[in-house]
């Protein structure tokens, strides 16, 4: 492709670290605005030691991740992990119960949206105004992502900023001004307060402070380079999140201690509203005990009011698509019936997922407005999806054990020409030992959980062996989408790749102009073929700064025909391969490549091989072009 002067942009529509680590950041951060009371109404004045240990787990579960989704960057998280290491059954038990954590995260982001309103409206803190708000936060939700409204990315980015800056900011304060380590542990009766059964409850219920790993999986077919991007924005996230999880609720807990009362041991940061406390709001509560009066007092809780609420409106509609998206995706996979797959005819939306799984069932959820109740639902679906997902890597790890990988979490023990996860293998035997423990001590969770994945597994199997007449375990993909009376292809996504040549750029703008016809995505690919005897992750600085260049230009060229473009660099041993891989990936319904006649000898690899190859294994259809022809 010929080179362009490349324009000065603002931030970039491809994701990159940043851009990732914000993205999630707006989702994990979220959950202090709910996490601190619904865990010290258990954890009480071990509240801070939980956090820690909560999040060592998700250190390991981090780690997993991280390895899991550049290993493949397709939406879906362990589901998809599973898929690859098991069969559809571990699959769609892994999906199912990813569904579960969206239903219940939606449900308590928007439960949480009218307390922190309350700042302006009191009764807004209590059943049934909490209820009756939350209801309608997620059915304006809803509608809003039907009709298919998009959200600013920029703005996403400035609030999950702005929302780490105010959390640090509380931190500070609350070290200068009310910090006492003495508190801390006259706050502690061990064995008494908590009892040693709530102290172990309380530790799976404090993982829905990290509610939101799966944010970075799922934005993953749009990551510049996986396996740079997705480990570093991970990394990036966690420390963040435990950073403030380490020090937040030492404060909170210094704040409002620990006390004797009639009703035994309690602490204002786990006491409903009606019984003095804010459980509902524990960060304004926070706020007012932090020992600051008058206007800036007020200012405070205004402030940290309206950017609460912002936030967790925010991981609700999160919530919302990441419950779509798994939806359509498990339809895809021929998991679920073709209808929760179906597009709407005017606004290409998956309107039937939206309405039920992102609609009706949390608001099911939220009708018993209990926050004890959502926390503990959901551990049990995160620990369980969490759990399988370490098991998958370590599936794959004893599986594949020759497969070269681009990035390998650490740390690893070679037992028997295997390089043991045990970050997969420690993560999982403390996600599965919290999952059991919510399990035994919560009768109410333990058989809404169970009946979720009886009737999800029953569904599977009628709908597998009655409807699609398909075997529960084999992998088989929906047929591509067709709209209209013509029966027309709708090329939802289409991926080219590219090198630095003339026809790379015919290919550009055919594609271009097919996905402006039909509102479609561009995935601009770029394959750095890697020799044998460097190693698959080999950095190539001079290759991949030129590659980058490459993909700038590309993109402005796709864009500039006012089709959205993402791109992806990949490193493989086959340009061909890699090409056929990221379209099933994508489920692309198209790749578009350009054939060059230039005589050979060039620095960039010649298509003759790779394009043959793609027209013989890729998954959707391949049209092939060149300046002086286009051919399908």
């Amino acid at each position: 492709m010929p080179r362009r002067r490349r324009q000065e942009q603002g931030l970039e529509r491809v994701l990159g670290a940043p851009a990732l680590f914000a993205t999630a950041y707006g989702n994990v951060g979220s959950s202090i605005y709910y996490a601190l009371g619904v865990t010290a109404a258990f954890a009480l004045g071990l509240t801070p030691l939980v956090f820690v240990l909560a999040g060592l787990i998700f250190a390991a579960t981090a780690a997993t991740y991280a390895e899991g989704t550049v290993r493949f960057p397709e939406a879906g998280g362990s589901a998809s992990f599973a898929r690859h290491a098991f069969d559809e059954v571990v699959s769609f038990g892994a999906g199912w119960a990813q569904m579960l954590n969206y239903v219940i995260t939606v449900a308590i982001s928007a439960f949480f949206v009218p307390h922190y309103l309350s700042i302006f409206w009191e009764p807004l803190r209590e059943n049934p105004w909490d209820v009756a708000v939350g209801a309608v936060v997620v059915a304006v939700l809803v509608a809003v992502n039907i009709v298919g409204v998009k959200e600013a990315a920029k703005l996403n980015v400035l609030l999950a900023v702005v929302d780490f800056a105010t959390q640090a900011l509380l931190v500070l304060l609350g070290f200068v001004l009310i910090f006492s380590p003495g508190i801390l542990l006259d706050n502690v009766t061990w064995g008494v307060a908590p009892t040693w059964q709530s102290f172990l409850l309380a530790i799976p219920v404090a993982m829905i402070a990290y509610t939101g790993i799966e944010t970075i999986s799922n934005l993953s077919e749009e990551a510049r380079d996986p396996a740079r991007d997705i480990p570093q924005a991970i990394r990036l996230v966690a420390v963040a999140v435990y950073a403030i999880y380490f020090t937040l609720p030492a404060i909170a807990l210094s704040a409002m201690p620990v006390s004797l009362g009639p009703e035994g041991h309690t602490t204002a940061l786990g006491l409903p509203p009606e019984e003095g406390g804010y459980a509902n709001d524990p960060v304004l509560g926070l706020v007012d005990n932090l020992g600051v009066e008058g206007g800036l007092l007020r200012a405070l809780e205004l402030y940290v009011g309206l950017l609460a609420a912002t936030i967790l409106l925010i991981a609700a509609n999160a919530g919302v698509i990441g419950a779509s998206r798994i939806t359509y995706s498990m339809a895809g996979y021929r998991q679920l019936p073709g209808p929760f797959r179906r597009l709407h005819r005017r606004f290409t939306t998956p309107w039937l997922a939206l309405v039920l799984f992102a609609g009706v069932a949390p608001v099911l959820a939220l009708l018993p407005g209990q926050t004890d109740f959502l926390g503990t639902m959901y551990s049990f679906g995160a620990m369980l999806s969490f759990t399988i997902a370490h098991a998958s890597i370590v599936a794959l790890r004893v599986r594949r054990r020759g497969e070269e990988l681009v990035y390998r979490s650490r740390p690893n023990l070679r037992v028997g020409g295997v390089d043991l996860p045990l970050f997969a293998v420690l993560g999982g035997l403390a996600t599965g030992a919290a999952w059991l423990v919510v399990v035994v001590q919560e009768p109410l969770t333990r058989w809404a959980g169970l009946l979720w994945l009886a009737a999800g597994f029953a569904l599977y199997a009628v709908y597998r062996l009655r409807v699609a007449r398909l075997p529960l375990r084999e992998t088989h993909r929906a047929p591509a989408l067709v709209l209209g009376e013509a029966l027309e292809v709708q090329y939802r996504s289409i991926v080219v790749p590219v090198v630095r040549s003339a026809a790379s750029e015919e290919a550009l703008v055919t594609a271009a102009r097919l996905a402006a016809e039909r509102r479609s995505r561009v995935a601009v690919l770029h394959v750095i073929e890697v020799p044998m005897e460097l190693p698959l992750a080999a950095r190539m600085p001079e290759r991949e700064r030129e590659a980058n260049e490459l993909l700038d230009d590309a993109r402005a060229l796709v864009e500039s025909h006012g089709v959205r473009a993402v791109t992806r660099l990949e490193r493989a041993r086959s340009a061909g391969e890699a090409i056929v891989a990221d379209a099933a990936a994508r489920e692309a319904q198209l790749v578009v490549m350009g054939t060059s006649r230039r005589p050979a000898g060039r620095r960039a690899p010649a298509f003759g091989r790779t394009v043959r190859h793609v027209v013989r294994h890729a998954p959707c259809r391949v049209i092939v072009a060149s300046r002086a022809a286009v051919a399908a």
